[in-house]
């Protein structure tokens, strides 16, 4: 994929391991302002700060050039990062783009007694709090 083109008004947004560009193209905002309502509203939400996150993400999600099958709408808005403490090496961390982690139950049984699964949200600046779950 080649790089967002800012006379476009391209830009780029890492979901992932991998690069999307946002193209906002007039279909691509047409198709928004069907599903968020008026786009100048939704411009002057985001001037007082009152856009939300999901409008945010349901703008990217109509954006995305050339958007790949495999991209879900899930992964636009979220992204967590989820590790063992204490750390095991081998085993972990993951980051997901789903709201879901399927860890092989073989894997599981190597894992020693009062183990925490720490689970946090990645965002733009930082990662969330965790929050912590026993495996005992």
């Amino acid at each position: 994929m080649s790089a967002a083109n800012a006379l476009r008004g391209e830009a780029e947004l890492r979901v992932g391991d991998t690069v999307h560009v946002l193209r906002p193209s007039f279909a691509a905002l047409v198709a928004a302002e069907e599903e968020l309502g008026p786009l100048f509203a939704l411009v002057e939400r985001a001037a007082d700060g009152r856009l939300a996150l999901g409008e945010m993400a349901a703008l990217f999600w109509h954006c995305v050039r050339d958007r790949p099958s495999t991209l879900t709408r899930t992964a636009i808005g979220e992204a967590w990062r989820v590790e063992l403490s204490p750390a095991v090496a081998g085993v972990g961390p993951w980051e997901c783009t789903a709201p879901a982690l399927a860890i092989d139950a073989a894997k599981m049984a190597t894992l020693p007694p009062g183990q925490t699964v720490e689970i946090r949200q990645i965002g733009d600046f930082a990662l969330s709090p965790p929050l912590s779950l026993s495996l005992t």
